[in-house]
C-alpha cells in the first residue's frame, strides 16, 4: 500500500512542476537604431521585435512560427539574453534577469543554452569536438581533465555519436552530425531551458526526423522546456504543445497546437495553415494566398501592422493597434475582428 502512494505522491509532484511557469516574458521589444549621414545620425529603429509577451510552463515545447523577417531568432536571442532588449521584462525561474551583467548573467546562463540554425557555422572548425562540447562544463565546473573527457564521451553517445568522434574536428562530419554536437554542447549543463532557432532548416529531410525525435528523446530524460523556433508550420505541429504565430515583430495569435491548426482565427495563421501541403490527393485545401509584401520592420504600418496584406481588412485596423487577448479559453488573437468577443 506505501509504495502505490508513493507513486501516485511522485507522479503529482511531477504534475505540478511542469505547469509551474519557467519563463514569461512581459512586452518586450529590440529596436536596431538606423543612422545616416558623417556623424550617424539617427534617424530610425529596425523593431525586430515590438511589444511582444509570452510564458512557457516547465515541460513544455513552446512553437514559434512566422514568415523570414518577423523577428522570431531575435526574440529568441533577446530572451537569452545574447542581445539586450531595448525595452519589455525577461523573468526566468522566478527572477527578473532584464538588466543582470557581470557574474550574476553568467552564473544564470548555465540554466539556458541555444541551438542555433547553422550547424557549420555554429561550430568552432579549429576545435576537436571534445573541446566544443566540453567548453561549458570547463568554464562553470571545477572537474578534473580525465572526468570530463569521460563524461563528454557519454554525452556525445547518447545524441548518436561515438566516443572516439570526441578526438575529431567538425569538418569530418555531415550536416546531421553536426547538428548534434551543437545539441550536446546545449546539453553540457544540463540546463532548464533551450531555444532551438530552426534547428533542422539546414538539414535534409531525411535527416530532419532524426534530429526532432532526439531532441524530443532529450526533453523527457533531461527534463527540458524548449523554446522551438522554425518556419515549417508540420515541424513545429509535430514538436510543439503550444505555438505562437509571429508577423513583424507582432504576436498574432497564441494557441494549444491542435486548435490552431484546426481552426485558426487570425487571418495571418489561417494563410499560413493553408499553406501545409495535404498527403492525400484527393483533399482539395482552398489555398489563402496574400498580396503585396511584408512591410519593412523600420517603417511598419499603423494600426494593425498585418491589414496591408489582410484579406478581411476593415476601416480602422488601418487606425486601431489591436491586442493579444484571449478570446476563447486557453486561445488568444490580437485581431478586431474578435474585439466583441
Amino acid at each position: 500500500m506505501s509504495r502505490h502512494t508513493v507513486t501516485i505522491d511522485l507522479t503529482q509532484e511531477k504534475e505540478t512542476k511542469e505547469k509551474e511557469t519557467l519563463l514569461e516574458i512581459k512586452n518586450l521589444k529590440k529596436y536596431y537604431p538606423v543612422t545616416a549621414g558623417v556623424f550617424k545620425r539617427k534617424i530610425g529603429d529596425i523593431k525586430a521585435v515590438d511589444d511582444i509577451s509570452l510564458t512557457l510552463k516547465r515541460g513544455e515545447t513552446f512553437g514559434l512560427v512566422g514568415e523570414s523577417g518577423c523577428g522570431k531568432s531575435t526574440a529568441g536571442k533577446t530572451i537569452l539574453r545574447l542581445t539586450d532588449p531595448t525595452e519589455g521584462q525577461i523573468i526566468f525561474d522566478g527572477k527578473d534577469i532584464t538588466h543582470i551583467s557581470g557574474a550574476k548573467l553568467r552564473e544564470t546562463r548555465k540554466n539556458f543554452q541555444m541551438v542555433f540554425q547553422d550547424p557549420y557555422a555554429s561550430l568552432n572548425s579549429k576545435m576537436m569536438v571534445g573541446h566544443i562540447v566540453d567548453e561549458p562544463k570547463r568554464n562553470f565546473t571545477k572537474k578534473s581533465h580525465k572526468e570530463l573527457i569521460l563524461e563528454i564521451k557519454q554525452l556525445l553517445k547518447r545524441v548518436g555519436l561515438r566516443e572516439e568522434d570526441y578526438y575529431k574536428y567538425p569538418h569530418e562530419f555531415s550536416g546531421g552530425q553536426r547538428q548534434r554536437i551543437g545539441i550536446a554542447r546545449a546539453l553540457a549543463l544540463n540546463p532548464k531551458l533551450i531555444v532551438a532557432d530552426e534547428p533542422v532548416s539546414a538539414l535534409d529531410v531525411s535527416i530532419q526526423s532524426q534530429v526532432l525525435n532526439l531532441l524530443q528523446e532529450l526533453q523527457d530524460e533531461f527534463d527540458l522546456t524548449y523554446l522551438f523556433i522554425a518556419h515549417d508550420l508540420s515541424v513545429v505541429k509535430h514538436m510543439s504543445d503550444r505555438i505562437g504565430v509571429m508577423y513583424l515583430g507582432n504576436l498574432v495569435e497564441v494557441s494549444e497546437k491542435d486548435e490552431i491548426y484546426e481552426e485558426p482565427l487570425h487571418p495571418y495563421t489561417q494563410a499560413l495553415t493553408s499553406a501545409i501541403p495535404d498527403p492525400n490527393p484527393l483533399n482539395k485545401k482552398e489555398r489563402i494566398i496574400l498580396e503585396g509584401d511584408v512591410p519593412s520592420p523600420q517603417n511598419p504600418p499603423s494600426g494593425c501592422v498585418f491589414h496591408t496584406r489582410c484579406p478581411v481588412a476593415m476601416p480602422k485596423c488601418q487606425e486601431i493597434v489591436p491586442q493579444l487577448k484571449e478570446v476563447r479559453p486557453n486561445r488568444e488573437v490580437a485581431c478586431l475582428l474578435y474585439e466583441e468577443e
